[in-house]
């Protein structure tokens, strides 16, 4: 299982950098969600275009255990991707009190293509997606709706017009992954507790923002190599938690980025690394949404046939040559106040005191990143950097 969140995190480290250069302060989005629905596309993939998708999304290192690679995409195997995604839906879709999180897939084809029957019933079986048909040709507007608002119910209406007007006239296929949650602090922060504070985006200049504080035990590690500290702060059943990397300098944030690796994070937050402190921990409330139009990133990563006319082959799908990717659309919602988070996206395709009296004090006044991600299996579900609560 590890193996799949770890291809989760290196796509999630290569696409944050590449948002980066979109100059944007804040970023957050669904590494988790991006990956399913692309997941589902490399499913129907064949030849190149399933080899480029493969290296893309770091699915070789899980599929590098079956026979045949990407060309033959022998599905049924049971150390392939897909069951890997399977085992993993299965887990977040697992019903609890503690929080809600709802991981949603679908497909939505257009009515009159010959979609093979066997990819349907493996995207059925081992995306959990269910697979709609839709009238993009003569009521293109009355699908886009229809879809958009399957997304909101499953975003707890957070996720809006995914498909802006007239976005889908002429499309075959879309792959459709909303994912969405909302967690308690396994400790809330005290409402009265909160003060305006100011928040720095550089040295020179800040800006007032609601600072929420507690004092509590947290995971925790100090990074010397790259001037920066981690702290785990966990939610409410004990599934989940929220990364929060936070640079020394109020401008160190920069520098952080640009040493970001995959393999650092996984490194990093490995529970051997980080131990149990008494901290006095300084959140901003937050709230951002964002959307990303992603083909011009995954292009720059290296997926590029899935897009090509006449070159893209996704005959797992059809055994007609003419479908090839247009868009993929990315959407995403998160809100961090005293109780807890709530976060949505939507891709298309008990306390101990110490004895020590030593504190850490973590005040997040300045430029951080933060991840929430699924302990157990170990998977990113979002992500995202705060440069301007």
């Amino acid at each position: 299982m590890s193996s799949l969140g770890e291809a989760i995190i290196h796509l999630a480290i290569d696409l944050f950098h590449q948002i980066r250069k979109s100059k944007k302060e804040n970023i957050f989005y669904s590494p988790f969600s991006i990956s399913s629905a692309l997941a589902m596309t490399y499913l129907g993939a064949r030849e190149n275009t399933a080899s480029e998708m493969q290296k893309v999304l770091h699915f070789s290192e899980i599929t590098a255990n079956t026979n045949g690679g990407a060309t033959k995409d022998p599905v049924e195997k049971p150390g392939n991707v897909h069951h890997h995604f399977q085992k993993l839906l299965t887990e977040l879709k697992k019903s609890t009190d503690a929080y809600k999180l709802s991981v949603a897939n679908r497909l939505y084809g257009r009515k009159d293509f010959p979609f093979l029957q066997e990819y349907m019933d493996n995207v059925q079986k081992y995306y959990l997606a269910s697979v709609e048909s839709a009238d993009f040709v003569s009521a293109a507007e009355e699908s886009r709706k229809m879809i958009n608002s399957w997304v909101e119910s499953q975003t707890n209406g957070r996720i809006e017009d995914l498909f802006p007007q007239n976005s889908l006239s002429g499309s075959v296929l879309i792959l459709v992954n909303a994912v969405y949650f909302k967690g308690q602090w396994q400790e809330e922060f005290k409402k009265e507790n909160t003060v305006q504070e100011k928040f720095w985006l550089n040295k020179d200049t800040s800006k007032p923002v609601q600072m929420m504080k507690q004092t509590n035990r947290f995971n925790f590690v100090s990074l010397e190599d790259v001037q920066a500290k981690i702290l785990e702060i966990p939610y409410k059943g004990g599934e989940l938690s929220m990364m929060v990397l936070l640079p020394n300098e109020v401008d160190g944030l920069q520098e952080v980025e640009d040493q970001l690796t995959a393999e650092k994070l996984i490194a990093w937050m490995s529970p051997q690394n980080m131990g149990t402190r008494q901290v006095d921990l300084y959140l901003p409330r937050f709230k951002m949404e964002d959307s990303y139009e992603l083909v011009p990133t995954l292009k720059a990563l290296g997926m590029v046939d899935a897009f090509r006319d006449r070159v893209a082959d996704f005959s797992g799908m059809t055994e007609r040559r003419d479908l090839v990717v247009s868009s993929i659309v990315h959407k995403s919602f998160v809100e961090v106040t005293e109780e807890g988070t709530e976060a949505a996206a939507a891709t298309s395709v008990s306390v101990a005191l110490t004895s020590a009296p030593f504190h850490e004090s973590f005040r997040c006044d300045h430029p951080f990143l933060f991840l929430i991600k699924h302990i157990k299996t170990n998977s990113i579900l979002f992500c995202g950097r705060v440069s301007s609560p």
